[in-house]
């Protein structure tokens, strides 16, 4: 039981032990972002650009919808 009161003491108290967790939270979810990717790609790798489809960088113009803004 001291063994896990004192791992939670370090993870959750000390500098190093914070860290080490907000470390871990990237890399984790870098490693299931990456996966879930993957997946997308397999699953829609002939996928042809329909009316329908919208993508959010998509705007040929620039990225205002005002052209003064633009310059």
């Amino acid at each position: 039981m001291d063994l896990i009161t004192g791992a939670f003491k370090w993870l959750f108290q000390t500098r190093t032990g914070v860290l080490t967790l907000l470390g871990g939270g990237i890399v984790l979810f870098f490693i299931i972002s990456a996966i879930l990717e993957v997946r997308t790609r397999a699953k829609y790798k002939n996928h042809e650009r329909s009316e329908d489809d919208w993508d959010l960088f998509d705007d040929e113009s620039g990225w205002s919808e005002f052209e003064d803004d633009n310059k």
